[in-house]
């Protein structure tokens, strides 16, 4: 571009602003002129720029692939421009072609673009502004148990309730282990054990970084279903739940409970089976109380009601299905 085109571009004096805007809306990718990419820069750039991806546990704020990018440069409108990170880290812009930017800070993206502008000879001393309309790389992935699973932005340190809290917080069925993954070191995930009140465990609330992933585990959950006080799924989280810590959480039988028909339904490698227990001996410690698993129906019928057939089975399971899930948790 010629000097008698832009004349004020080498009177473009003034000391340097950095701004970063974060939005959320997704804006598609501008189309870029095809052109060779611009000689390695200097060394010390180099050295900044040879990741282009947030290291793990690095605080600062960084661009990457797919982030939306807005130059402005002072008393120069017409190289004000829009482009998106493309796949290799590259940006283009006007007059100084294609620059890389991904695994940099704004502050150093911002300082590489002046001094191409500089050493080209295009400006002196500009004053360039960089806005950044939409972190795409700097997100953290919210996944499981919880009520709005997605991508939450991240730009800067975070904690692991903060991140949950803006995906709606936990499920009903949430268990009380939460999976974070770093980016850089995906093999080597961070378990995190959640108190019942997790307000109680302040060291629980770890940081997360641009990159990370978050899991929340759903718990496992055990059915009672019949002749009880109160039918309901109820949540395991950890260990073991008993026959009568099941009987106890729905609030006992009744009067009109068939105890010796009570059934344990249990999903196999080969389909849904049916254990009887006795339940009338394991009430009166006359028999060992029973462990249960995961998904386990308890069933217990009433006095009047024939016993539970294979048709009859799958009447139970859909009665479990129909269940609330009580997050009462033994």
């Amino acid at each position: 571009m010629s000097q008698r085109i832009f004349p004020s571009l080498r009177s473009a004096i003034l000391p340097i602003t950095i701004l970063a805007i974060a939005a959320g809306t997704t804006l598609p990718a501008q189309s870029q002129p095809s052109s060779a990419p611009a000689a390695t820069d200097t060394a010390a750039v180099s050295e900044r720029s040879s990741s282009s991806e947030t290291p793990a546990g690095d605080p600062a704020l960084r661009l990457g692939t797919g982030d939306l990018l807005q130059l402005k440069v002072y008393n120069v409108p017409e190289l004000e421009t829009r482009t998106r990170v493309a796949s290799n880290g590259d940006v283009y812009l006007p007059l100084i072609d294609y620059v890389h930017v991904a695994g940099l800070t704004v502050e150093e993206a911002q300082g590489l673009i002046e001094k191409k502008f500089s050493d080209g000879g295009f400006l002196k001393d500009p004053h360039v502004t960089l806005f950044v309309d939409q972190f795409a790389s700097q997100g953290v992935s919210v996944l499981g148990e919880v009520s709005k699973p997605g991508v939450y932005p991240v730009l800067s340190e975070q904690r692991l309730f903060d991140i949950i809290s803006a995906a709606g917080g936990l499920t009903e069925k949430a268990g009380r282990t939460v999976t974070v993954t770093r980016r850089k070191d995906p093999d080597k995930p961070t378990i995190v054990e959640l108190a019942r009140n997790i307000s109680d465990s302040p060291e629980k609330n770890v940081p997360v970084y641009p990159g990370d992933t978050v899991i929340v585990r759903r718990a496992d959950i055990v059915y009672v279903v019949g002749d009880v006080a109160k039918p309901a799924g109820f949540l395991m989280d950890h260990g073991s739940l008993t026959v009568l810590q099941a009987i106890a959480l729905a609030g006992g039988t009744t009067h009109t409970s068939k105890l010796n028909g009570a059934k344990i339904i249990r999903k196999g490698d080969g389909g849904m089976s049916e254990t009887p227990i006795e339940l009338s001996k394991i009430l009166h410690a006359k028999a060992p109380d029973l462990p249960m698993q995961a998904d386990d129906i308890l069933f217990i019928p009433t006095s009047t009601g024939k016993l539970v057939g294979r048709r009859g089975l799958d009447t139970v399971v859909q009665m479990a299905t129909a269940v609330s899930i009580v997050a009462i948790r033994p």
